[in-house]
């Protein structure tokens, strides 16, 4: 019976440290992103992606590169490990973008699937 209570303590502590360290890593997506949408029907678009971190999840918006403002913020962010989706809605449609990594700084997916956008990581 004190065999088996140090071995649930044992995997007690090794369960909280497992979750406390899972919680301090960061997301490789975190930051501002240039990214380049080709094929639009108005043309290429241009907009800086601002990722952030909010109660522990990503959240975030889309900023236009010409006067810096907001131009909308994302309604759902999903992260997986190698690939990010971020939800908006843009004049009246809900719209998905995917992006996934290519290198650390660099990023391919697409809006819609429709239109091939490319990212590239903003160093401050």
């Amino acid at each position: 019976m004190k065999k088996l209570n140090v071995f649930f303590a044992i995997m007690f502590f090794a369960l909280i440290f497992t979750n406390s360290a899972a919680a301090q890593e960061k997301s490789s997506f975190l930051g501002k992103w240039d990214v380049n949408v080709v094929g639009t029907p108005g043309g290429d678009s241009k907009m800086i992606i601002n990722l952030v971190e909010k109660e522990g999840k990503l959240a975030g918006a889309a900023i236009n590169p010409a006067d810096n403002k907001e131009l909308f913020a994302f309604t759902k962010v999903e992260e997986e490990v190698n690939k990010v989706t971020v939800y908006f809605t843009s004049q009246g449609y809900d719209v998905y973008m995917y992006l996934e990594k290519k290198d650390a700084d660099n990023l391919e997916g697409s809006m819609m699937d429709m239109f091939d956008a490319t990212a590239t990581r903003i160093k401050s």
